[in-house]
């Protein structure tokens, strides 16, 4: 009974600082971008209350999942420190109860916020950064008209089966063109044959392909080819529905960005970008038990200044960890390492340090 009373203590302890830390960097980072963006908004466009109160409320989940494990790593230290400081970690272990007994609350803890960031990343973040996406171009800025793009990626989808897949190397707003066109058309879910051409242009409300190869399958191999000068491409949207129909990277759950990855591959474009996204929407989260890890036994070395200390080690581990993390993305970006080792590389050597520092701290 006592133990479940130390553990509530404990966990109750760390939470409410990781509140706190939430709080505090949230308003760092809305003072130093979010404000300043709002205030050029209005100024450069006359933004509205209204598209500014949108705005602002849609940006707080994009800031929000950095904050959580920076909050992790300041709550475990302040928290554990206090206790330390006060002499009551010395006090638990007089009654027997193990250092890992003792840290078990605030890693449970970091498990929890860990497991949550990677739900929050999925499934709020992607949709508030559209959303905040469409009203910065079309309510603030008034961009109606369709912008050159690149990757454009156009599906078909009928009672959750996919009957049509539309792929474009890029569109050229000037002349309505897409350039680089592949389709591919399915039947009961089979791939049944695929349509190349070199462009296709908008005019009379359609879209028409030209300079083109059909491509017939069966059972995965290629039974039937023919040559086209011009065929009719059968979507409807007009360059304007294509468009705005297109996410950025920022805007797509992971099961989206894998999606787009196995197309672009398809078609031989090199994926590093979105490989690297799609596995920073797991390694940055999972961060937030590494740096719980971390913080627990640095904490427990006591000091009177427990929280001024506790915010100077946090400042200095986020510096390492979120630079670490730059460089690891910007390597995996140019295909030096794999995407998926280089990203996880900032979080296997947290993991490392912080194994080692509570192996330390237990003996």
């Amino acid at each position: 009974m006592r133990i479940r009373i130390l553990d509530r203590y404990i966990f109750i302890e760390v939470f409410k600082t990781f509140i706190f830390g939430i709080c505090a960097f949230s308003a760092v980072f809305i003072g130093s971008g979010t404000l300043f963006r709002i205030a050029q908004y209005i100024t450069e466009y006359g933004a509205s209350l209204a598209s500014v109160a949108k705005i602002f409320v849609l940006s707080l989940p994009g800031v929000i999942i950095w904050t959580f494990p920076m909050s992790m790593l300041l709550a475990s230290l302040l928290t554990i420190g206090r206790m330390s400081g006060n002499s009551e970690i010395t006090a638990i272990k007089s009654c027997g109860i193990s250092f890992y007994r003792i840290s078990m609350p605030a890693v449970i803890l970091g498990a929890l916020v860990s497991v949550f960031a990677i739900a929050f990343n999925e499934y709020v973040v992607p949709w508030s950064n559209e959303a905040y996406s469409n009203v910065l171009n079309y309510e603030i800025k008034g961009n109606l008209a369709p912008q050159s793009q690149e990757h454009i990626i156009i599906k078909e989808i009928k009672d959750g089966t996919i009957q049509r897949l539309v792929y474009a190397r890029q569109y050229e707003a000037e002349t309505n063109t897409m350039y680089g066109i592949s389709m591919q058309a399915f039947e009961n879910g089979s791939l049944s044959h695929v349509e190349n051409a070199e462009y296709a242009e908008w005019h009379d409300n359609q879209w028409t392909m030209y300079s083109g190869i059909i491509y017939d399958v069966s059972k995965g191999e290629t039974n039937h080819t023919m040559h086209f000068s011009s065929q009719i491409l059968p979507i409807n949207e007009s360059p304007r529905e294509i468009i705005r129909e297109q996410k950025k990277p920022e805007e797509l759950s992971m099961k989206e960005l894998k999606a787009q990855i196995d197309i672009m591959k398809a078609q031989y474009v090199n994926t590093k970008k979105l490989e690297t996204e799609l596995y920073q929407r797991i390694t940055i989260p999972m961060a937030s038990l590494i740096f719980t890890l971390v913080a627990i036994p640095l904490g427990m070395q006591p000091n009177r200044n427990s929280s001024s200390r506790g915010f100077v080690i946090s400042i200095i581990i986020i510096f390492i960890y979120y630079s670490l993390m730059t460089m690891a993305g910007a390597i995996a970006q140019s295909g030096a390492v794999d995407p998926m080792l280089a990203v996880w590389l900032p979080n296997i050597i947290g993991l490392f340090a912080g194994g080692w520092l509570m192996h330390r701290a237990s003996r």
